[in-house]
């Protein structure tokens, strides 16, 4: 029989993430716009973003030791259950109640920290639900249905936010979650049982220092998750950079930015399309991770120093590129860690993620204060590329050891 990478299981995993992410994608949409027309407060969106940055430091490393010794399939079906109840029942409310911008800050941490503890579920199962051998083609199609759906649904979203109102989207979208926890409960994997008896605080907290022991004793992926939390750190912090730039540069506006995520999404459809029908080779992963790595600083460095035509296609040959090296990230670190750690070493890598995120965002937005902000995404640029070579480069052979698996991947 020929080996294929839709089997029952990735098929079902795969079904179950659209649905969800369609959800998703609508009802935050319909969220946002909500909160400002009730509060006409861009403070308010704000301090609701940072709620839901903060359960990433709490969920991840709370419930990670028990999802590596209890089966795993269970979290990822009932957390979405459980979205999908909470999410439905939102929408039943503003059906017949008005918004409180209150209740919404505890229902937003409540749903924060389920799509933290539904994130670690699923990272921690879905690399065996990949058939072996087919890892960067599963990860490449997992990768690309949150920008291809966020693509179809923002006008979506739009549309049913002006027929049917943000409740019967919350509605929808419950729906939909519930009818991904169906679909996931249908998946079929034997996971084994790895405590008996009681699970105690003193077993959770040595199951968290072993898994921070073995990140700090293997140089290879600890500086692959140091350098990642750095880099979409200080990237997520350029946004408002790059807000503020073309509401008060000469010659640019704020439609022009917005054509920044179209070009971006164009180079990621071709790098993900690229990279499904050809692999690249296991010996030219490092290699080519480290320029992709290299290249993506330098284009952060130089961009608001181009003429506007050549930001696009630095934004576009950023998501080609960008997308390419994902892909080969998660899959080989994903393969390369050991299953009954998987869950601890994914939480440990949000939390230093979340950081990363927190305090860039802090240093970034100071330095939009005191520099031009050409001058901000060049010093945040430098200083990442500096990082990428004190931790990936000076600890390229065991990060080398992670990227060039041996194994191949058949052809569908």
């Amino acid at each position: 029989m020929t080996k294929t990478l839709w089997s029952k299981n990735y098929t079902l995993v795969t079904l179950a993430t659209i649905l969800g992410a369609a959800g998703g994608i609508a009802g935050n949409f319909a969220l946002s716009f909500l909160v400002y027309d009730e509060t006409g407060s861009t403070l308010a969106a704000a301090i609701l973003i940072a709620i839901e940055v903060f359960p990433n430091f709490l969920i991840p490393l709370l419930f990670s030791p028990i999802m590596d010794r209890l089966p795993r399939k269970p979290f990822l079906v009932g957390g979405d259950l459980v979205n999908g109840i909470l999410y439905a029942a939102a929408g039943i409310y503003l059906l017949f109640q008005p918004f409180s911008y209150t209740g919404y800050l505890f229902f937003s941490l409540l749903l924060a920290s389920l799509s933290s503890f539904d994130m670690l579920a699923y990272n921690s199962i879905f690399p065996r639900l990949i058939p072996d051998g087919f890892e960067e083609k599963g990860y490449t199609i997992s990768t690309m249905i949150y920008p291809v759906l966020n693509v179809v649904m923002m006008p979506l979203a739009a549309l049913l936010l002006d027929v049917v109102g943000v409740a019967w989207i919350l509605i929808i979208q419950g729906a939909l979650s519930v009818f991904a926890s169906i679909i996931e409960s249908r998946i079929d994997l034997v996971e084994q049982r790895k405590t008996g008896g009681h699970f105690s605080l003193s077993q959770w907290k040595n199951d968290l220092v072993e898994a921070v022991k073995l990140l700090k004793n293997d140089s290879g992926l600890c500086s692959t998750y140091i350098y990642m939390a750095v880099t979409n750190g200080v990237g997520n912090a350029f946004s408002p950079i790059l807000i503020a730039f073309f509401r008060t540069a000469a010659g640019f506006t704020i439609g022009m930015y917005s054509f920044f995520s179209a070009a971006e999404f164009i180079g990621r459809s071709i790098g993900g399309f690229v990279h499904y029908h050809i692999p690249i080779p296991p010996k030219k992963r490092f290699s080519f991770a480290f320029f992709v790595y290299q290249m993506y600083e330098a284009m952060d460095m130089i961009l608001l120093w181009l003429p506007y035509p050549l930001m696009l296609v630095n934004r576009s040959l950023c998501g080609f590129l960008g997308i390419n090296s994902a892909i080969m990230r998660q899959a080989a670190v994903q393969k390369y860690i050991p299953d009954d750690y998987r869950a601890r070493l994914n939480a440990l890598n949000t939390v230093l993620s979340s950081a990363g995120l927190c305090i860039f965002s802090l240093a970034i937005g100071a330095l939009g204060e005191l520099l031009d902000y050409r001058l901000c995404l060049t010093v945040g640029g430098l200083f990442t590329s500096v990082v990428l070579w004190a931790t990936v480069w000076k600890n390229r052979q065991s990060v080398r050891k992670i990227y060039e698996t041996s194994d191949s991947e058949e052809n569908l």
